[in-house]
This record gives C-alpha cells, structure tokens and sequence, in this order.
C-alpha cells in the first residue's frame, strides 16, 4: 500500500498474498471456468456496487493492521455500514457450483480478514461478512453471509498471520541480508570496458531517481553485466523489492543468468534469482489438463506447495534456473512450472520473457500490482519491444480454428456450442459476400458477428463449465481465440486497426477471410507498464531513432535518454557499399550474378568465416543455389524455415576458429541478432538488403495511421527506421572485441543516400565508392 517505509525488521503483505499463503490447500485445479478479463471484473464490481445504498455504502476501502512485525494492507470491496455487513466481492463465469471447497474457502479467509481489519478500524464489535459472487454474463448476484464477532475475527487474522509469521521473519532476515550483500557488491570483473561505466553510471541514476531510460550501447561492451550491476547497487537505497530482467530471446535470458551467478558468487549468495520459462517448456505431462484428476503433479500441489518451497530458497548457493527448479518440483511431486510461478512472490531477481510483465495477465505486473512491490525493470534488446508488444495486443480470427471447432467432438455432441458456431459461421459467411477486394479495413468490428462471437463464448465457456474433465482442443483454441479479440476491443482506440483479408491458409475456401484487431502503435498499453514500477532501463546496440522509440512503446515524457560511443575504431571494420546493385523486388533476379560475384571476390580475397543475409528464403535460395553452382569450392551452410533450437545450435557450431565458409541466413531472423561469433568464427557479413517491410496493403494502412499520428512520418516509421535497424543488428555480429577486424558488403544503391546513411553507427567508415573487386 502506498505508505512509509517499514522499518528494516517489518514485514508487509497484501491480504491476497497472505491468504494465497496460508489458506490454499488441495490439488492445482484450473478447471473452474473462463475467467473474467480484468476490465470485465473491474466493470463487475462496479455494477455490483452501483446497486447498493449509495447513502450508506463504501467501497474500495483502505485498511491495514499489525500482528507483531508484520504488517497486513489490503482493499476492502465495500461495506454497508446500516447493515453493517463487509462485502467480498468475486466475478465469475459459467456455474457457480462447479467451483473448488478449496477455492471457496479462500475467499473466505480473504472476507474474515478484511472483517477484522474493519471491526479494528472502526471499533465494531461483530458484523456480518458476505462473499458476492456477480455472475459476468447474466449479471446475476449470488451471496453467502456469515456472522462473525470481532474478537472471532481477530483470533482468525492472527491465526494466519502466526501461519505466516515464521516465513516473514525469515523474509525479512533475507532481505536485511540482500541489502547488506548488495551494498557491499564489487564488479564481477577487473575493471569496466570502454563505454560500460558509463552504461552503468546511467543505469544506477535512472534506477536511483526513479526514471525510465533509453539507452542505447554497442555490442561488445558488456550490456548485460552493464545495466545488472547497477540496478542491483541501487536496490538498497531505494528500497526495491525486485528486479526483472526482460528479454525476447532465450539467448538473453542465458547471458542474464551469467552475470547474475557471477555477480552472486561476488555478493556472497544473498541474492536469489528465478529463471521463469514457457510452460511448453516446462510441462512434464504434455497434454495432461491442469487438475489433480488428470496430472499427478497437480493432484495435492498445494499440499506439497510449503516444503517444496521453503527446499528451493533454502540454498543460498542455487540459482533458481529452469534446472533446479524441476529438481526441487520433482522430488516433491509438485509442477516445475507452477512451483516457478510461486517462487517468483519470493525471490529478488527474475530473468524471462517481455510477456510476462508486459502481456495482458502478465504474471509479473500481476504480483507487482496486488503486492504494490518496487520494482526495477531492465529490458534487453528493447528494439524488439515494439514488434512483440504489437502481437501480444493484436489477435486474429481464423476461418480454419472456427471449421475445426464446427467438426469437433464437442460440437457433435453440445447442441448449444453447435448452434453458436453455426451463428458465426453464418455472420462471417455474409461478411465475406460483402468485401469488395481482398483486404478491407472496417472502422469499427462488425456488430452482427461481434454478438454472434459474443454469444459463442459463452455457450463454449458454460459447456466446459458444465464438462470441466473434457475440454476440447480445437473449441478451446477457438475460443481462446475470440476472447482475445473481445479483450482487445474493451481497448479499441486509434492506436489499432480492424482489417479483414482474403486467408491465405493452405486449406482455406475462396472469398475466406482472416479478421484481425491489429495493434500498430503499442505505446497506450505500455505506458500503464511504465507507470507500474518505479524504474525502467530500456537497452539495445539499436535505438536509433530514439524518438521513433519513445512514440512507439509509450515512455513517459520525461524519459532519459543515453548514447554510448562505440569503443571500436574505424580501422577495425571496412564498409563497402555495392552501389551497382538493387535488391528491389523487381531487380531481384537480376541482382543474383553480381551478389554471388561479389561474395566470390571477397571469399577469395580473405577466407574464413561470413554471414550472408537476405530479405526472404526464397531470395537466400536461389542465391545460394547460383553460389553453389558457379563456386563450388566454397562451402555454405543454410538457414532452413523452422529450425529447432538444436538445429541452429548445429548450425552456428560450424563456424569454427578454422572453418571457412559463407553461412546463408534470412535478416531478421535467428542469426540476425543475439549470436556471439568473436574472432576468427565470423570475419564479415554480406547485406543483400535494406531489411524494409513488405509493401502490402497492411503496411500501407499502418503507414497511413502513423501518418495521423505522427506527423507526416508513415514510411519513416513503418518501412524505413524499423528495417534499417534490422540490418545494423544483424552487422554488428561481425566485430565483437577490440581485437576483431572484419569487413560488410551493404548489397543495394540505396546505402548510399544520405537519410539511410544517417542511421547507420557513425564510427562506421564507408567506402563511399565501388571498389575494384566489386567490379568484377
């Protein structure tokens, strides 16, 4: 709760938090029903609320107590003070009766709790507690009330807070000693690399002035040591609870684990830290639903949950990466995935993905929220922050998910749910009569197939309520589906559009559509991020425009801004640009001889070790083929489309300190970025292209809504900044160390202009001509 700091030997919890400590019990049960999104609870409590006296009835209010050195916060609901009756309230979808005793009774310990904090604050001898449950979709009320005296209430609150007590202390004992590790914390190495002091002196200022940064810094100075460091020294003095360390790419997240054991082995183990992966990732039972009846590992989680708990923090040497914490899970019989998110309440250092502080539901921001914790945030290679950010606020409607939920087993055997979906089927069918053309944009979402939608939901959600052991793929995957476009909608602004287009899917009938609310300019949704915590380092070799960046992911106008100075020197990198080629779609096949003369040219004049990059895997093909026919004797590896981990893990393997060859990758993609090939592994690149976004009628809308918004800047900030920026990442893979040297063929006439120039490093030093070799 917004208050003082406590003194370093208190403890504080949300009453939430408590509860989800101390009354949980029984199997991980996630069968109950669809849950409400947060703006369809926020919309719930306030109908519930709009019913009540308004002369007699509060809500939202603000309580807190004291048991010994811990201190409890929370939000009371509402209370009727001429019933004198404290109100719970819950929304909910499908049948009330198929809720869990175990869920049941933690509401209860949640009401009970806000009743003592009331009957303290006001000095009431008994009231009566009611648990309201607000029915989302008939918005019906159903109420459960007890009677309870205040000393029965107090003797309830300080029973689960004595349940509590001992982990506080302990808690609390940790956190003294994380402070005390953190303040005395040294560098993890000799000395600072040229540009990371002063990388890190602004990460340290922003996290201690409680701002949010933009900083961008070459690759090759320790960006991630550099900002980690830092925010950890400034933990202390600010008194933040935790740090989570965001990135888009496992190859991130593992560097990020690097540092921090270093940094650990430094700080005298004070410090835990939680690797959070994908639940694909994590599952033990693929396949299994997630209840007791289905999976082992769920059945008693809760029961198990304590020891399980108190083993994985017990070991101040562990690091808590994916490893470790399936061990722990395993030996208690518990889900690695699951006992994750738990530890994750516990420990002070999350490394995972952007989605889970920045996604609708994000488990991160969750906890940040209920728990009102300080947290600093550092995000790595935030130039992908925009592209992922579009698609987790974005979401499609497929004609395929709705035909594979039409001829499931489900809709063969519920009437209601086959009935909706032919309802859909229907509406959508009328749309699609009704486009002229095969891309159409609609200012606002259809009404007739949004009720139809709407109505389809609901039927599947209370199918599944009343069939909780059967859930059935394809209709959940559709229903997944709508619920996202409906979430997105409660939202649907200007920084979005509403498209329709012809499916292109491999199965799809003529005049099939695909419907889309296309998020184009994330900055709304994540600057209610920003706002979460008290600071925020955003990092990458790439930021340049800084200004395109700051529109886009919505940072607050008064943001800092850092551009650290490369520490490598003209001398180290030659850059040729091939001014007598054009990788235009329409000059492409032309451009084949000249780009495999030129590779050759190169090859033969300094062997070893290249990256060649292109726009497509069509393109990357047909060039490799005219390489590997004309050139036989240089060999060349090839991205394929859909590459396991250990297929790229074979791939980069190739290039050795003695291997030589020319590794053929699309930009963008898995080699564009996030690989570290020093020395002799990687001596130069090859760009056969400007990176820049398909022309298709999409980019051509968004390029007109970032018209609107930004002042005339559609191609710059469509087509123009975010393909540049691609190209930049996918050249900085060739100098990693102050020792390397190597050289980059830009392929296109267009390097050479000005405005493309201009966003290119400037230490780099351009040929400005075409040189000999290029001419043969």
């Amino acid at each position: 709760m917004p208050d003082l700091p406590l003194p370093d030997h208190h403890y504080r919890i949300a009453v939430r938090e408590l509860c989800a400590f101390t009354a949980k019990s029984g199997d991980l049960d996630l069968r109950f029903t669809p849950a409400p999104t947060a703006l369809e609870g926020i919309a719930g409590h306030g109908k519930v609320t709009g019913r009540r006296d308004g002369t007699s009835y509060e809500s939202e209010i603000l309580l807190k107590s004291h048991y010994q050195n811990l201190q409890v916060c929370g939000r009371a609901d509402g209370f009727d003070t001429k019933a004198r009756r404290l109100e719970e309230i819950k929304t909910f979808k499908g049948r009330l009766d198929r809720q869990s005793p175990a869920q049941r009774a933690l509401h209860w310990a949640q009401a009970r709790i806000y009743g003592w904090l009331l009957c303290e604050a006001r000095g009431l001898e008994s009231l009566d507690i009611a648990l309201v449950y607000f029915d989302i979709d008939s918005e019906r009320e159903t109420l459960f009330t007890e009677h309870w005296s205040a000393v029965d209430l107090r003797d309830f609150f300080e029973a689960q807070c004595r349940l509590f007590m001992a982990w506080a202390l302990l808690e609390a004992a940790h956190r003294r000693e994380r402070d005390a590790a953190l303040q005395a914390l040294a560098f993890s190495h000799p000395q600072f690399r040229a540009g990371q002091r002063e990388l890190a002196e602004a990460v340290y200022r922003a996290t201690t002035k409680g701002r949010v940064l933009l900083a961008q810094a070459p690759t090759g100075i320790g960006k991630t040591v550099g900002t980690i460091f830092p925010a950890l020294k400034a933990m202390p003095g600010q008194r933040i609870d935790k740090l989570f360390y965001l990135s888009a790419k496992t190859s991130g997240r593992q560097l990020a684990l690097d540092a921090l054991r270093e940094l650990r082995d430094e700080g005298r183990a004070s410090l835990r830290v939680l690797e959070m992966v994908a639940r694909e990732k994590s599952c033990e039972n693929p396949g299994s639903a997630c209840h007791g009846d289905a999976c082992p590992l769920a059945s008693g989680f809760y029961d198990r949950l304590p020891q399980a708990r108190a083993d994985a923090l017990a070991e101040p040497s562990q690091l808590l990466d994916q490893e470790s914490v399936r061990s722990v899970a395993l030996v208690h019989g518990i889900c690695p995935y699951y006992l994750s998110q738990e530890l994750a309440r516990w420990v002070d250092v999350v490394v995972g993905d952007y989605n889970y502080f920045f996604d609708f539901g994000g488990l991160l921001r969750a906890l940040t929220q209920a728990n009102e914790w300080r947290v600093a945030l550092l995000v790595d290679e935030a130039h992908n922050l925009m592209d992922r950010a579009r698609g987790m606020f974005s979401a499609t409607l497929s004609p395929e998910a709705l035909k594979l939920a039409a001829q499931s087993s489900t809709a063969d055997a519920a009437p209601r749910v086959k009935k909706a979906l032919a309802s859909v089927k229907r509406q959508w069918s009328a749309l699609n009569k009704a486009q002229v053309g095969d891309y159409a944009v609609h200012e606002a979402f259809p009404s007739s197939l949004l009720n139809a939608l709407t109505q389809c939901v609901q039927s599947i959600g209370e199918h599944f309520a009343d069939h909780p052991d059967t859930l059935d793929a394809d209709v959940h995957g559709f229903q997944m589906e709508v619920l996202q476009v409906l979430r997105l909608l409660e939202n649907f602004g200007d920084h979005s559009l509403i498209d329709m287009q012809r499916s292109k899917a491999l199965h799809a009938k003529a005049g099939e559509t695909d419907i889309s609310v296309r998020n184009i300019v994330p900055a709304p949704y994540l600057a209610e991020r920003w706002a979460d915590v008290h600071a925020a380092t955003l990092f990458s070799a790439t930021l340049q425009p800084m200004a395109f960046h700051a529109d886009l992911l919505g940072l607050p106008e008064r943001h800092a801004t850092l551009e650290v100075g490369s520490p490598f020197r003209a001398e180290q990198l030659a850059v040729h640009v091939a001014r007598h080629i054009s990788t235009r779609y329409a000059h492409r096949a032309a451009s084949i001889e000249p780009v495999v003369r030129l590779m050759a040219a190169q090859f033969a004049a300094r062997r070893g070790n290249y990256l060649a990059f292109f726009s497509s895997y069509e393109y990357l093909e047909q060039v490799a083929d005219a390489l590997s026919r004309d050139h036989p004797q240089i060999p060349l590896w090839r991205q394929s489309r859909r590459m396991a981990e250990a297929q790229q893990r074979e791939f980069l393997g190739q290039f050795t300190e003695s291997s030589q060859g020319i590794g053929f990758a699309v930009l963008g993609g898995a080699f564009a970025e996030g690989i570290d090939l020093p020395g002799r592994r990687l001596i130069g690149a090859f760009l056969a292209t400007l990176g820049l976004p398909q022309l298709n009628p999409v980019n051509e809308q968004i390029s007109e809504r970032m018209n609107q918004l930004f002042a005339g800047k559609g191609y710059d900030y469509t087509y123009l900044f975010p393909g540049l920026q691609k190209v930049v990442q996918a050249a900085g893979r060739v100098i990693r160390t102050p020792q390397d040297e190597g050289v980059i063929h830009l392929m296109d006439d267009r390097f050479s202009r000005a405005q493309v120039r201009a966003l290119l490093p400037a230490w780099w030093e351009h040929s400005g001509v075409v040189s000999a070799m290029e001419r043969r």
